[in-house]
């Protein structure tokens, strides 16, 4: 039973740990796209970027949905061979870095097509931004 609940723990926190704060799938809501004024050019930038990414995205959440299932069927055995565990372990946090990584590179990419009051716009849309802790306003 602690192993099922230990396991549940790691497999819940996956979700949270593959994507940055800063990034969501904004460019595929086109309300937050008109909100932001983007120009066709920027527009044309963003959905570049995403198609060069996507292979890479897909090909990475396979891994970690496998070291997920890997690591989840070592904690099933009985007893539970510690090492065999332990490489799960480590190729899980290898594929969910990989997977952070490449999320943050592609989220830098695509900050560097918004303009500043874009990417503030941007923050202020954020799914979940009201459930924060209002940031203190910088002095003037």
């Amino acid at each position: 039973m602690r192993r099922t609940i230990l396991l549940a723990l790691l497999l819940s926190s996956s979700a949270l740990g593959q994507m940055p704060k800063s990034l969501y799938a904004w460019w595929s809501k086109p309300v937050v796209a008109r909100q932001l004024n983007l120009t066709n050019v920027q527009r044309q930038q963003i959905r570049a970027t995403v198609v060069q990414f996507r292979p890479h995205l897909i090909d990475i959440r396979a891994e970690v949905n496998k070291a997920e299932i890997d690591l989840e069927a070592q904690f099933d055995h009985d007893p539970v061979d510690q090492t065999k565990a332990n490489q799960a372990i480590e190729r899980l946090i290898a594929a969910r870095a990989d997977l952070t990584r490449t999320l943050s590179q592609m989220s830098l990419k695509l900050r560097s097509v918004l303009t500043e009051q874009q990417w503030r716009d941007l923050q202020r849309l954020r799914p979940g931004k009201d459930e924060e802790q209002p940031a203190a306003e910088p002095a003037r």
